[in-house]
């Protein structure tokens, strides 16, 4: 494992030195209830920063800001063109810190620096520019009408697209930063205000976000974090009456008990959920392409992604071949701190997450699995775990049917087409998929078969702000991302006048 880190940015040492506190009607304030919670480097086990731990108390007062911004405050009254250039101004102010943020995201996170100043990072500020394009063009339609009980009469009929109202929004610990901008930014372009909790294991870049927002010059209440834990602050805003949506990304289990919450006041729901994509590699195929694109579906960001190519189908006559390649990829990665510039994987997130991953690795052994690559606990600082190939597997297994949520994948071989899509398909999930093949007329015929809301061809982990990402089954509903994910935030309005 790698032990020397990169210096880190003296922005970030500040920011890190007090106690950061929770984002309400534009005010920085502590927890109502004084309280306070640690939240950690995962490359270490120490502790990073104290951040103040919202609960209801805390979540109330965040909802009536949201409300008085959205029903009588500025926002609300601001033209289209300027909320687009308010959220353009956040996409500039994060460029500008952008090494900044990086850096926060690896040491709360665990993903290497890397990866962070190249992707997340970038990703976020693209979100925000993208989203503050759409916010002059969210329009309605004339309707001409027919109406056979009036005959004689005239109408002119309209729809209009209007903001759902105060969004809740709870994000996941994965891509902090990123899950920030895919949820903020639709919603302000829609024009409206939002409540965000961020993860308790990852609240510092959303906090620092929110430091942005404010120089940026949104109004206060229009965005709102509150930090705390998913039993006392996400529940909380999950069943509050005042809140018209909730917006939630994380795992399947706490998706159906947000469900639950919101059926108070019947309010709007979209989830962005669990995944166990099934990633296939054809005989056919440029088997060195699809190995390391195979190694990279699974490995990228420590496994920790809801897309992750968890389950590799092979055609049977490359299956050796393929998994000794990936095997052999998995065995080369460089294992270590994230501010380490030659890591290539980081920790997990938490010590919850390690017994999580180990756990499965001890249950898929027990089930009869082997693994050709890793398969047990890395070092004895900070929460590693070895990039495993399991092999060996039943599609009964747990390990097979499960999210594991970390970088473990399960090698299936395969005969046919129809044996190959019905085990594809036999899952509670439907996020992603990959298919890898010169064929490119199977490769969209599979595509149609496969039930899952993205499938990628010759390639894995393509996100876009304009390509529509979100599930079928239960990963999910609604769409995160592109046109589609406005849908979310708005509704309709249809108006009829007589003539």
């Amino acid at each position: 494992m790698a032990t020397a880190v990169s210096p880190i940015d003296s922005r970030v040492s500040e920011f890190l030195e007090k106690p950061r506190k929770m984002l309400i009607n534009g005010k920085w304030v502590d927890a109502i209830s004084g309280k306070t919670f640690p939240t950690y480097n995962p490359a270490t086990g120490e502790v990073l920063a104290q951040v103040a731990e919202g609960d209801k108390a805390d979540i109330d007062a965040a909802v009536k800001a949201a409300r008085k911004a959205f029903d009588s405050g500025p926002w609300s009254r601001l033209t289209t063109s300027e909320r687009g250039k308010l959220i353009w101004k956040l996409a500039d102010l994060l460029e500008q810190h952008l090494e900044e943020f990086a850096t926060l995201e690896t040491l709360d996170n665990g993903k290497p620096l890397t990866v962070a100043r190249a992707a997340d990072v970038p990703l976020a500020i693209d979100m925000f520019r993208y989203m503050a394009g759409w916010a002059t063009k969210l329009e309605g339609t004339t309707i001409p009408l027919s109406v056979p009980y009036t005959p004689g009469a005239s109408y002119h009929a309209y729809t209009l697209r209007e903001p759902v109202g105060v969004i809740g929004q709870i994000i996941p610990w994965n891509f902090p930063l990123l899950m920030a901008a895919w949820k903020l930014a639709p919603a302000l372009a829609a024009g409206c205000t939002v409540i965000l909790k961020p993860a308790e294991q990852t609240p510092l870049s959303a906090l620092r976000l929110g430091e942005l927002v404010a120089e940026a010059g949104f109004p206060d209440g229009v965005v709102n974090i509150v930090p705390g834990y998913g039993e006392t602050a996400g529940a909380a805003l999950a069943a509050h009456d005042l809140v018209d949506k909730i917006a939630f990304t994380g795992s399947t289990e706490v998706g159906k008990l947000i469900v639950h919450a919101a059926t108070g006041n019947l309010k709007k729901v979209s989830l962005e959920l669990g995944g166990k994509s099934p990633n296939v590699v054809f005989a056919d195929s440029d088997l060195d392409a699809a190995i390391g694109g195979s190694a990279s579906a699974i490995f990228f960001n420590q496994g920790q992604t809801c897309c992750a190519g968890s389950r590799l189908f092979v055609e049977r006559q490359v299956f050796d071949k393929v998994v000794e390649g990936v095997s052999a990829k998995a065995k080369k990665i460089k294992v270590g701190s994230g501010m380490e510039p030659s890591t290539s994987m980081g920790p997990l997130v938490s010590e919850e997450q390690l017994q999580r991953v180990c756990n499965y690795l001890e249950i898929g052994m027990n089930e009869g699995a082997t693994a050709t690559a890793g398969g047990k606990k890395l070092g004895d600082k900070g929460y590693f775990v070895e990039p495993t190939v399991l092999v060996n597997t039943k599609e009964n297994m747990r390990v097979v049917q499960e999210e594991i949520f970390g970088p473990v994948v399960v090698a299936i071989p395969f005969d046919g087409p129809d044996d190959l899509v019905s085990s594809a398909n036999n899952s509670m999930y439907g996020l992603a998929a990959g298919i890898w093949t010169k064929d490119i007329s199977k490769a969209h015929r599979l595509a149609s078969a496969l039930r899952a809301g993205t499938v990628w061809i010759n390639c894995f982990n393509i996100f876009d702000a304009a390509l529509p990402f979100g599930g079928y089954k239960q990963s999910g509903w609604g769409r995160e991302m592109g046109k589609d994910v406005l849908e979310l935030y708005t509704q309709t309005k249809a108006v009829c006048t007589r003539l």
